[in-house]
């Protein structure tokens, strides 16, 4: 397995395989980077170079053996899964406390019990508490991965008892030129490489949904209508998005996010900046909404959606929220 079968994260995989071919190695690593570049896959990767009965070097997991295909499919029986439900959920401390059982058992079939956490700062604070406990007290055979959007969203405490591995994303190009070997067209190519601002898992997501393209088109063009629409046309846009009848609820905080990196562009446009838009299919539009807003006012459209999507994980009434958001948009042409 060439660089564990992993796009770039070269210095990462060489940094893990050298630490299980010097048998020395943490008990407790996280995986840190923007949702999409590869942190659940860099981690289970590892979890194979540590548990595969067959490796071609040690560090080297042959991902042919049942245990490899098991890790993969994240269904080994050593290997613990802990997430919250749904992405922009709560990951509770009875999760955290039945794994804690489990690594206080001997290993089934491997060599060492692995819990793996993924989207930590989902984590409520008595989760947190009860992970840092787990850390604590792990015994030799346990070994915990976590991944997180940043150190910095994690509490210092666990952050100080785990090894930080912090991954970027790749360069456009990188991604475009993979894109177009897996398929893709060079306009597609283009656009999901940009749309996923270099993170090649969230790009092939999106190749393999063509629906996803069509739910973000659907969701800039509602942006775009909304800026000229009146307070009531506002309001009862609010309604239909966060009707709890509707599915669209459940979707949400995909279409804050879509939001935001669309009010990044028009900030990036408005200060002059030469760094390349998210949503290039876009630049026409966008460069002419900056030109019709100071820079003050494009920095807070892009605060006011963060707030918005922070205050949606906190459960804050959504139609509130999605009508004092719309309600402060500039109303445009």
């Amino acid at each position: 397995m060439t660089n564990w079968n992993l796009l770039d994260h070269e210095w990462a995989v060489e940094l893990l395989r050298g630490q299980i071919q010097r048998g020395v190695f943490s008990h407790a690593y996280l995986f840190a980077g923007p949702p999409g570049v590869g942190r659940r896959t860099l981690a289970l990767r590892f979890a194979q170079a540590l548990l595969c009965p067959n490796p071609a070097s040690p560090g080297e997991p042959c991902g042919a053996c049942r245990a490899c295909k098991q890790i993969e499919a994240m269904q080994y029986p050593d290997l613990a899964v802990v997430q919250a439900e749904k992405e922009g959920g709560v990951l509770k401390v009875e999760q955290v406390r039945e794994v804690r059982q489990m690594l206080s058992l001997k290993p089934y079939q491997g060599v060492y019990r692995v819990a793996l956490f993924l989207r930590f700062e989902e984590a409520n604070a008595s989760a947190a508490n009860a992970l840092l406990k787990t850390l604590e007290e792990a015994p030799q055979h346990a070994i915990l991965l976590l991944t997180a959007d940043s150190p910095e969203s994690l509490l210092p405490t666990i952050v100080s008892r785990c090894q930080v591995i912090r991954l970027r994303p790749l360069p456009v190009e990188t991604v475009e030129a993979v894109l177009r070997e897996r398929g893709a067209d060079a306009e597609t190519a283009r656009l999901l490489a940009h749309l996923s601002s270099g993170r090649p898992g969230l790009a092939f997501r999106l190749l393999a949904d063509p629906s996803a393209l069509d739910f973000r088109r659907q969701r800039l063009d509602e942006l775009r209508r909304l800026l000229s629409a009146s307070r009531v046309e506002k309001f009862a846009y609010a309604e239909r998005l966060t009707d709890r009848k509707r599915a669209e609820q459940e979707r949400l905080r995909e279409t804050l996010l879509l939001w935001l990196a669309y009010w990044r562009d028009v900030l990036l446009a408005a200060s002059g900046a030469s760094a390349p838009l998210a949503n290039p299919d876009r630049a026409d539009e966008i460069r002419a909404l900056a030109a019709g807003l100071d820079l003050p006012s494009a920095r807070r459209l892009v605060e006011q959606t963060e707030k918005a999507i922070q205050q949606l994980d906190a459960n804050v009434n959504a139609r509130l929220l999605v009508e004092v958001l719309l309600l402060d948009w500039p109303r445009l042409p």
